[in-house]
């Protein structure tokens, strides 16, 4: 018994020695958080200048060709800031036949110069604040006038349709007509008929041939004023057929005639003038009758007046949608 304990003894001092002698355990390590990427900020897209911003956006073709030709790239690529009221290509398009074409010649580079400056502010104005102004300086020295009228913001007559184009170095507000500065826009005005704006229009290529034929071009080139209501094309299209043909033979001249007058009227009659009347004496001799049905109104109860006020400098257009024809 007592060499059995002794053996007991022995065996557990060599165990604790063993453990003593053993290597400590590792120590398994904590896990590390995993970091998470931070989003990655987009740079903001590099502005244009203005010249590159009106070559980019394709609406501009017309201007862009004239500020090269009057040599103004370098100006509007400047430091600025400028405010540009830019014409559409449509709104040169708008402009008498050939005045483009005449302004683009090296001999009337300052001309047009001056036009392109007369679209021109300096500082960058935001449309925020245009509608706070009543008028504003341009580059060329001369100021266009501002006005707000119901909700749409004009500058001299031309309307704003888009604004606040921002660039890197000033801002682009789009305008629907050509700017001309007040000597030019009293020389465009000389040219700008009865029949100049029948002819630049192109709705109107019968009635422009009617009264060539007619021999009545000088006479509604004249000083005037008249109010001219004008059929369309497809007014005159309408008509019975051979009809046209017939009024255009050299035989039938005074009958063309006669219905060409009853189609003006003496004086500058504008829409709202002419909706309180009740009948109008033509150029003819004759009268037509004007009645208003819903809102709309009528010529000798079934022609329509349907575009109003085309305003020329010795008159004024409303468009209609058939012939008059006198009463025999």
């Amino acid at each position: 018994m007592k060499r059995f304990s002794m053996f007991t003894i022995i065996l557990v001092v060599a165990s604790l020695v063993m453990a003593a002698c053993a290597p400590a355990a590792t120590p398994t390590p904590a896990p590390t958080a995993t970091q998470v990427p931070q989003p990655t900020a987009t740079p903001e897209p590099m502005l244009k200048d203005i010249v590159d911003t009106a070559v980019a956006d394709g609406r501009f073709t017309t201007l862009v060709a004239a500020i090269g030709a009057a040599e103004l790239v370098d100006t509007l690529k400047g430091e600025g800031p400028f405010t540009v009221f830019a014409p559409t290509d449509d709104a040169f398009a708008a402009l008498p036949a050939g005045t483009v074409d005449e302004l683009l010649k090296p001999e009337n580079k300052q001309k047009l110069t001056d036009i392109l400056l007369y679209h021109v502010v300096s500082g960058g104005v935001m449309a925020a604040d245009v509608t706070a102004l009543t008028s504003a300086t341009t580059v060329l020295g001369k100021d266009v006038a501002v006005k707000v009228d119901m909700g749409n913001v004009y500058i001299n007559e031309a309307k704003v349709i888009i604004t606040d184009i921002e660039t890197s170095n000033g801002v682009i507000h789009v305008i629907d007509a050509v700017l001309l500065p007040p000597s030019d826009e009293a020389m465009m005005e000389e040219k700008n008929t009865i029949v100049d704006i029948a002819v630049a229009d192109g709705r109107f290529t019968t009635l422009v041939a009617a009264l060539t034929a007619a021999d009545l071009v000088e006479t509604l080139s004249g000083e005037g004023p008249f109010t001219v209501f004008a059929p369309t094309d497809d007014a005159f299209a309408a008509l019975p057929a051979g009809t046209l043909d017939s009024l255009l033979l050299p035989e039938n001249k005074q009958q063309l005639i006669d219905i060409l007058l009853y189609h003006v009227v003496s004086g500058k009659v504008m829409a709202a003038d002419v909706v309180t009347l009740t009948s109008a004496p033509t150029v003819l001799g004759k009268d037509v009758t004007i009645t208003v049905k819903d809102g709309k109104v009528f010529l000798n109860d079934t022609v329509q007046i349907i575009i109003t006020d085309i305003e020329a400098s010795n008159g004024v257009i409303h468009v209609i949608d058939a012939v008059l024809l006198p009463p025999q």
